[in-house]
């Protein structure tokens, strides 16, 4: 259970290693941190799960995925300013006893998510 994030880099066929990723929990307009971290070789957080089982709570939640700087760190030439900077994904945990499993798929020039498993 719990809630985890993966990101995949569409471009190298490659987790996105090194990306930097900001967790917060969202009330209207209100964002509040919770964890800023960077993925390790596998796309993921180094630290395992971003809530574990006790901790997540039912609510609203931003995860925030740095693509332009990981990309310009892979030697991609990108525009300035780049199509995607900043990705944000703004979801919802409705059931905190389901796990949520947050994946990203990303290009400096398009991205996709769902919820996995």
């Amino acid at each position: 259970m719990g809630l985890s994030t993966h990101v995949l880099d569409t471009v190298h066929g490659t987790p996105a290693a090194g990306m930097r990723v900001t967790l917060y929990e969202t009330h209207g307009d209100v964002a509040t941190l919770v964890r800023r971290f960077t993925l390790n070789a596998d796309g993921r957080n180094p630290d395992g799960p971003l809530y574990d089982d006790a901790s997540l709570k039912t609510g609203t939640y931003r995860l925030a995925f740095e693509v332009a700087a990981y990309f310009r760190a892979r030697g991609v030439a990108l525009p300035d300013p780049p199509f995607l900077d900043v990705v944000h994904i703004d979801f919802g945990v409705a059931h905190a006893d389901q796990h949520y499993h947050v994946p990203l798929l990303c290009s400096p020039w398009s991205y996709s998510t769902y919820r996995g498993s």
